[in-house]
């Protein structure tokens, strides 16, 4: 009577410990199709989340670090472009903990202490660098409307066959040309700041450059 007891018991302990399995498999499984999701809808945040509650049931599950590590990658280029290099290699340490052989992790890692470095030389050269960039972006983004104007004309050409629209192309290519040339020679002058150093406080440039510590394109 006792064994036949003991053997019910150990069949009822199997039966729950098969169940219980099959629960933590299928909340494992949830979890990770719900990073899946918000990887692939480009919700990083929800997507990390979700991959660790995976690996939290399940830490040696290999779709759920392969994901966590993309994610995690993700988010350090996103910070790397805001130039939060911190940030960046904190996300890189994660991802290099759960895929340890990856090659985009190194060279993330690497490209990451190099953009850092280069950051200190540009800011200690022409600490007020940011602002002249953002102003030769604009300069360029205002060339659109002319790039435009020369399409235009061309593609009415297409239709009319009115060599005026040629025309209009022409000179607008003209006043285009000579926006470019003058965007290249501050650009020119921009990367010597960099380069060289800011000019002095009365604005001349200065005499001698610094040898550069950065390599010319």
């Amino acid at each position: 009577m006792h064994i036949r007891l003991l053997i019910l018991a150990l069949a009822l302990g199997a039966g729950v410990s098969g169940c219980a399995g099959g629960v933590k498999q299928y909340i494992v499984s949830t979890r990770i199709h719900q990073g899946d999701m918000a990887l692939a809808n480009g919700n990083l945040q929800d997507a990390a989340l979700s991959y660790r509650l995976a690996l939290q049931l399940a830490p040696s599950d290999a779709h759920a670090r392969a994901g966590l590590a993309k994610v995690q990658l993700a988010i350090a280029f996103k910070d790397y472009q805001n130039s939060k290099f911190e940030d960046a290699l904190a996300a890189v340490a994660v991802a290099a903990k759960y895929d340890p052989q990856s090659v985009r992790v190194a060279e993330l890692r690497a490209e990451l202490a190099q953009a850092r470095t280069n950051r200190a030389i540009v800011i200690s050269n022409y600490p007020t660098y940011r602002e002249t960039g953002r102003q030769l972006r604009r300069a360029y983004l205002d060339l659109k409307p002319l790039d435009t104007k020369v399409i235009l004309a061309l593609l009415r050409f297409d239709y009319t066959y009115d060599a005026a629209q040629l025309s209009t192309a022409i000179r607008t290519s003209y006043t285009l040309g000579g926006e470019v040339a003058r965007n290249t020679q501050r650009l020119i002058a921009y990367r010597q700041l960099v380069q060289a150093g800011s000019p002095t406080a009365s604005g001349a440039e200065p005499v001698a450059p610094a040898a550069s510590l950065l390599p010319l394109p």
